[in-house]
């Protein structure tokens, strides 16, 4: 239920648009004039104001002016019974949200309303994505793991520096927790877009239909559940960047949708009829093959194109090892005041097992590995002993031994990643999801490595 302002001196008028409302299911507070008005929004709050045009003392376009400084994204309608083309311009030019001549039907005046509060759903929607974007920024100190100087990550950051200020299509591939979503947010905060949101979507984590109504939004009874209309990811993130995370999951029917987006740059909503154009950059990132995946016609080729029109690996942690020492510190700085404030460093000995670990899980696993030590140290600084058990033990020399016998680095570094694994599907009993949990990845990146490994 929403809480909607009514300002009109004829009573008449006043009460009938009031009905309207309260018939609507919402609740109505009416104002006389102005200034009475302006004080029920600010004692009691709204979701949207109506208010006259002519009114003695205020009028309209002064009430507008106040509602804006009172909050920017509160819509309101403007009603007149001096309707002119010229009138309406200038109410939407002061910030109106719509205008409405005197007489009007009920139905106008309800169909406005339930524009009026999908237009604050969305505002309030990005406000709150864009108040959740910054702080995840700020915990992550800028650019958060995207920290190093290997010649690896070296090259990711110059071509982030590259394609960020256009408005290309950037298709991020590599494998879970190698940082996919903190390049995104580095290309979208280079961007001209960067004042304008950043939404994400984790497309792996949503059946079909759902991901649909997610990202396309969907019309009051579309579906079973669908009491109202929503608006979609694409239209929140309108002028800014969409992230699509694990777009290799997606299906085929969404598969096509999103490639006429990606040409047409419109769509229509589930269950819906009205065409919605945006304005939206693009960005999307998998660790599955897509050239696998569009042999096996699994994805589309033309849409394989689309989104990668400028593809952009990111190295796992193994073979960027010389960032180890950065990002440990980078993590120590950025957790130890809420962990463990004594502790300002790591001893080398204790560096160099994290050096000697395969690191599946990447800078994810990294960071887990960091916080676990920051609550078992003791002193100002990790040691050996405050590692996690599998790194504190015999771990460093069992890797060495694998090595002298002759086996390949890649070959190595499966078996200890399918050992880990193991232990930690049967720990978790055989439970994917707490699995995944306990090794720091994502749901559909753990079914990819039990099927590669044909773990049952």
């Amino acid at each position: 239920m929403a809480t909607i302002v009514v300002i009109d001196d004829n009573e008449t008028v006043r009460e009938g648009l009031a009905a309207v409302v309260r018939k609507m299911g919402h609740a109505a507070l009416s104002a006389a004039s102005g200034r009475s008005g302006l004080e029920l929004l600010r004692r009691a709050g709204a979701d949207f104001v109506i208010t006259d045009l002519k009114m003695e003392g205020m009028d309209g376009v002064e009430v507008v002016r106040a509602v804006r400084e009172h909050d920017a994204d509160l819509p309101v309608m403007i009603v007149t019974a001096f309707g002119t083309v010229e009138t309406a311009v200038e109410a939407m030019k002061l910030g109106a949200f719509d205008f409405l001549q005197k007489p009007f039907a009920p139905e106008v005046v309800r169909l406005k309303v339930e524009r009026a509060l999908e237009l604050r759903a969305a505002r309030r929607d990005r406000g709150r994505l864009a108040a959740e974007n910054e702080a995840l920024r700020r915990d992550a100190g800028g650019d958060g793991e995207l920290v190093g100087g290997s010649p690896e990550l070296k090259r990711v950051l110059t071509t982030v520096e590259k394609v960020a200020p256009t408005d290309a299509s950037v298709a991020l591939f590599g494998e879970s927790g190698t940082g996919k979503e903190l390049v995104a947010r580095a290309i979208h905060e280079r961007s001209r877009r960067a004042d304008r949101p950043f939404i994400k979507v984790s497309c792996g984590a949503l059946a079909d239909t759902l991901l649909e109504s997610e990202l396309f939004g969907h019309e009051r009874g579309s579906f079973t559940g669908a009491i109202k209309r929503k608006l979609g990811r694409f239209e929140l993130a309108d002028g800014g960047t969409l992230f699509l995370d694990e777009i290799g999951d997606i299906s085929a029917a969404v598969q096509v949708k999103l490639l006429r987006v990606l040409q047409e740059r419109e769509f229509e909503r589930v269950g819906g009829e009205e065409t919605v154009k945006v304005d939206v950059r693009l960005v999307s990132a998998t660790n599955r093959d897509l050239v696998k995946e569009v042999a096996a016609g699994r994805f589309r080729e033309d849409l394989f194109y689309r989104l990668q029109v400028v593809p952009v690996t990111l190295p796992p942690l193994r073979d960027r090892k010389g960032d180890i020492a950065p990002l440990v510190a980078h993590f120590i700085a950025k957790l130890a005041p809420r962990t463990n404030p004594q502790v300002k460093g790591i001893e080398d000995a204790a560096l160099a097992r994290l050096y000697a670990y395969g690191w599946p899980g990447n800078v994810r696993e990294l960071e887990n590995v960091v916080e676990q030590s920051l609550v078992f140290a003791e002193g100002s600084t990790i040691t050996p002993e405050a590692l996690p058990r599998f790194l504190a033990g015999d771990q460093a020399q069992g890797e060495e031994r694998r090595l002298e016998g002759g086996r390949s680095l890649p070959d190595t570094l499966e078996e200890i990643e399918r050992d880990l694994i193991l232990k930690a599907y049967e720990k978790a009993r055989g439970v994917k999801t707490e699995t995944a949990r306990l090794l720091g990845l994502k749901p559909s990146a753990l079914y990819y490595k039990l099927d590669k490994y044909g773990i049952r």
